[in-house]
Parts: structure tokens; sequence; C-alpha cells
């Protein structure tokens, strides 16, 4: 049975750090923001499979020019299957005439991008100030 995409936001939390601890991403130790961040974004996306949350992107958004895509993840036991590629489609879909979509990507993500359509931003450098330790 193929994934099925979902906007509906009733999601519980515990699938949604489940998903995040498996991909080792440290905005599981921040439960309760993860969780107000993703409710309140632009866009939400889930993929799923009954009952069992494969894979979640987000987008936050002016509304109008430029959407930003902080969060893109599928259970590591669902990576390669398309689910990921799937999310990207709608999101893409959904910001088809906007002026700029923007996304940060590292590691294997960057060859993921690719092949959804993103090129590198010219010479502009990404800069943060970030809490986490995944992306060193």
């Amino acid at each position: 049975m193929p994934a099925q995409l979902s906007e509906d936001r009733n999601i519980p939390l515990p699938l949604i750090i489940e998903l995040y601890r498996a991909n080792d991403w440290s905005a599981a130790d921040k439960p309760e923001a993860l969780y107000q961040g993703l409710m309140h974004s632009h866009s939400l996306v889930t993929a799923w499979e009954g009952e069992t949350l494969l894979g979640l992107g987000n987008a936050i958004s002016d509304g109008h020019l430029v959407v930003y895509y902080p969060h893109l993840l599928v259970h590591p036991d669902y990576q390669g299957t398309g689910i990921g590629q799937m999310i990207m489609q709608r999101m893409a879909e959904k910001y088809r005439h906007f002026h700029m979509q923007m996304l940060t990507a590292d590691k294997e993500a960057v060859r993921f991008y690719e092949k959804c359509g993103f090129v590198k931003a010219g010479a502009t450098q990404p800069m943060w100030i970030y809490k986490g330790n995944e992306h060193d």
C-alpha cells in the first residue's frame, strides 16, 4: 500500500517525537516547541501508512512571495521509497507561483533536493545561530 499524504494537523505528539528521534534530530529534545512550530507552520504535509507516521514536511511563508522549507523527515526504515519526493511535490505544487522557494540542506540531503529541482543559491552563504549539533 503506498503512503497516503495528509494536511490534517491532528497528529499525536508522540508520533512526531518518534519520527524526529529516529532521524536523530535535536528538535525532539524540545517537544512542545517542536509541536507548536509544526502546528503553526504555513503548511504541514504528513505521509502515513495506516496509523504509522512515515514522514513529514513543513513550510513557513509570507503567503505570497517567499516560502522556506525547514523540515523534511522520512523514517529511516522508509527512506528511498519516494515518500520524501511525494511530500516535496505536494509542497512545490502548493507554492509553484512563489518568487522564491528556499531551504538549507547538508550531507546526502543535497543530492535529494537537487533531484527535486533545487540549485545552489548563487554565491550566498547559509548562516545561522543553531542550538543543535547534528549538522557539524
